[in-house]
């Protein structure tokens, strides 16, 4: 049975009652404090304060503080006058006994409000904060469908001005023959009006010429029987010619991308629920490049991070994770994989320049957006070296160039 305290003191203005209940060593945490318009308690075990109001106080504004070994309570009033307790001066067991558990039901209730108003709040936040990234999502997806837009229409009106020319130039090249016929005729017909002695001599001659060309071919021999003569050529791999092709470089990235078909692990746990024909690395890597399509960065990342786990020696993996990670502005997980990817793609050979190409490119942008300049310009001339025609590699080279030499702007490099 809890120790009630007497010893508390109480004080009071007209509009506010002050009660000072000393904690008897307990610790704060250990204090519950409990207060309605009528009913107030103060539980530290083994000690209990509780108080029946003389008159209704203001619950809302009521303050409590808990320090130095005293709990100092304030109770505005709905009244301001003075009075004449601080609880009510009944024995009635019975009405104390209701008033206590009225207080107790207020205090539910209000506890009961605060947790409902809370969740509420909680909730119009993730739902603010969802609608918010769906509407980021969209206007990333409208812009990227925008430039498409775009693009389409340079396509269409670089293939219109195109035909355009074609015609122009057949129609140029078919007046052209007309007039060289036409000058053809003309000297023709001035050759026929000459005189007809002219004509009777040359009309000899052409018969002793056709004479001549009959009697030379009576005399050619019979031609040869004709025959088919098989060619066979060594099969190459690669396109290059021998003289410029690195044979052992070839066959060695040959030997390593037939070993990464050969190297799956199927026992990765993520991979328990897929069907059996999606346990492959080739499929989530075209899931993975459907949804970076989309748009879809964070699905993209998913497809690509299973692959790994189920075969970790593709780099194309990487260098498309890496891809995703600089459109979530992951920088430094793009210098990873971009890096990874490179260390996969080797030996350096014709046929994964293109591939070398892109890790070089992404790994330089995401250096230049953390604004480490002199390590994205390697990157990007190691990428220019492999595809020296690129002239969107070659502005963004020298943008850079630029900013180092501190007479440009920061590179939107892509």
């Amino acid at each position: 049975m809890p120790v009630l305290v007497t010893d508390y003191s109480w004080t009071q203005t007209d509009s506010t009652v002050y009660i000072s209940v000393p904690l008897k060593g307990a610790k704060v945490g250990k204090v519950d404090i409990m207060s309605t318009d009528e009913y107030l308690k103060v539980h530290y075990p083994p000690y209990l304060f509780e108080a029946f109001l003389f008159e209704p106080v203001d619950d809302v504004r009521s303050t409590a503080k808990v320090g130095n070994g005293v709990a100092v309570i304030s109770l505005p009033k709905r009244t301001n006058k003075v009075w004449e307790h601080l609880m009510i001066t009944t024995d009635d067991k019975e009405k104390k006994r209701e008033i206590r558990e009225k207080a107790l039901f207020k205090y539910q209730e209000k506890l009961s409000a605060e947790s409902r108003s809370k969740a509420e709040k909680q909730n119009a936040e993730k739902k603010y904060a969802l609608e918010t990234m769906m509407k980021l999502e969209q206007e990333e997806r409208d812009s990227i469908q925008r430039m498409k837009d775009t693009e389409r229409e340079k396509t269409t009106a670089e293939l219109t001005a195109w035909q355009l020319r074609q015609k122009e130039e057949a129609q140029l090249k078919l007046h052209r023959q007309r007039d060289n016929q036409t000058k053809l005729k003309a000297v023709t017909e001035k050759q026929e009006s000459g005189c007809s002695a002219g004509g009777k001599v040359k009309q000899d001659q052409r018969d002793n010429s056709e004479a001549k060309s009959k009697k030379k071919t009576v005399d050619l021999p019979a031609p040869r029987a004709a025959g088919n003569i098989q060619v066979t050529f060594t099969p190459r791999v690669f396109p290059t010619a021998l003289r410029e092709s690195r044979v052992p470089d070839e066959e060695e990235w040959l030997k390593k991308q037939a070993e990464a078909k050969r190297a799956v692990n199927a026992d990765v746990e993520e991979l328990k629920d897929l069907k059996e024909e999606e346990r492959n690395a080739d499929w989530l890597k075209d899931k993975g490049d459907k949804c970076f399509v989309a748009g879809d960065y964070l699905g993209a990342v998913n497809a690509y991070n299973l692959a790994i786990r189920l075969n970790r020696k593709i780099p194309a993996l990487y260098s498309n994770r890496a891809a995703c990670h600089l459109k979530l502005r992951n920088l430094h997980k793009a210098i990873e994989d971009s890096s990874q990817a490179l260390d996969l793609l080797t030996p350096p050979v014709s046929a994964n320049a293109a591939a070398r190409t892109r890790a070089h490119v992404r790994r330089g942008s995401a250096f230049c957006q953390l604004q480490l300049y002199a390590e994205g310009l390697q990157d990007y001339q190691a990428a220019l070296k492999m595809d020296p025609h690129n002239e969107a590699l070659q502005a963004d080279t020298q943008r850079i160039r630029d900013i180092i030499q501190g007479s440009a702007a920061e590179p939107e490099t892509h």
